[in-house]
């Protein structure tokens, strides 16, 4: 579906409108993390493998966050599944005892779906983290995880992101104790509306970059995910070229380019990602990359508030939104319909 004009014809008035369902959004899914926690449990059972998470585009950044909150809250490994191997090779691949995961928010990606089918038919206990309880997807899996996010007509995902992301938090607590305590769940939303109610730095930043040709988003542990949904985010809303690096691989060979100028906005969050990060973030500047840091660190040039890392992500994405969101406005572009992309991509 095509996202529809907004009255006021402000570009971006759609992705902002939703922007700012993210409170009470973020509000009604965590008020049901009791209920989901019990289904996810009851579904795991005893005995699991693994989990294997399958996704495409934002839905694969959350997965790329949620992997490390599986992990830790499993104790198990955690794998992201590539489609190719399951749609084009045919490898038949066994999936007793494994958790599969699958993350869309439309839930109509055929490709996602069949995947889901394919390893049902091999033994994997499947859950959908969807936006669609009604959808392909939410058919062809034995347990729904409703994001309850209400419909997205912009096309850049964003209170459909951070309900992933919560989700995700949510289904790993089930598994395990990562951090998401009452208190933690209570205080996200209004934190999240705190941000919203905030847009000075991210307009900041937007000035910054706009006069710039390229991004590279740094971050390591569970913010690697939200980095990469925060270059992807710049990128589809402005065109700009963006890409995330984990602090680890950026010194395998990428942080050579920081000697042409990059622009880097490097996030981290209080644990044990943050000096490494923090670290990088220095070399690089010496290097001459042109470095901005986001998160609760002291200077920050896009500050969220300290809790739980595990909720860190949603955090960072709500700022990275607020960036595209900017950014794409000063330079003339409307976020709400980038040039050549739509709401779903049939793959």
């Amino acid at each position: 579906m095509l996202p529809l004009p907004h009255p006021s014809g402000r570009p971006g008035a759609l992705m902002q409108a939703e922007m700012a369902e993210q409170p009470d959004r973020l509000a009604s899914l965590l008020a049901r993390r009791a209920q989901v926690g019990a289904q996810v449990r009851a579904l795991a059972g005893a005995g699991l493998a693994g989990t294997v998470l399958v996704a495409r585009g934002s839905s694969d950044n959350a997965a790329t966050c949620g992997a490390y909150m599986l992990e830790m809250a499993t104790r198990r490994p955690v794998a992201s599944s590539s489609p190719s191997v399951h749609l084009l090779y045919r490898a038949g691949v066994d999936f007793s005892g494994y958790l599969l995961i699958a993350v869309s928010q439309s839930g109509q990606t055929p490709e996602i779906t069949e995947v889901v089918e394919a390893a049902r038919s091999r033994g994997a206990r499947a859950i959908a983290i969807t936006n669609d309880p009604s959808s392909p997807l939410a058919v062809a899996a034995h347990l729904v995880v409703d994001l309850g996010a209400g419909q997205e007509l912009a096309v850049p995902a964003t209170k459909t992101v951070t309900a992933q992301l919560a989700a995700f938090a949510v289904v790993a607590q089930a598994l395990g104790d990562i951090g998401l305590t009452d208190r933690a769940a209570a205080a996200l939303p209004a934190q999240v509306a705190g941000l919203l109610a905030d847009p000075g730095p991210a307009e900041d930043l937007a000035q910054w970059l706009a006069g710039a040709d390229r991004l590279a988003t740094v971050a390591r542990g569970l913010l690697y995910g939200a980095a990469a949904e925060v270059a992807l985010k710049v990128e589809e809303t402005t065109s700009l070229f963006s890409t995330a690096f984990s602090a680890a691989d950026l010194r395998h060979g990428p942080i050579a380019a920081a000697s042409l100028g990059l622009p880097v906005l490097a996030l981290a969050h209080p644990g044990p990602a943050l000096a490494d990060v923090v670290e990088v973030a220095e070399e690089l500047r010496h290097r001459g990359a042109r470095v901005r840091r986001a998160g609760p660190l002291e200077p920050s040039d896009l500050p969220w508030p300290d809790g739980p890392e595990v909720l860190a992500p949603v955090l960072a994405v709500v700022r990275g939104q607020q960036l595209a969101l900017s950014l794409a406005r000063r330079l003339g572009r409307d976020p709400d319909s980038p040039p050549g992309l739509s709401k779903v991509t049939p793959t």
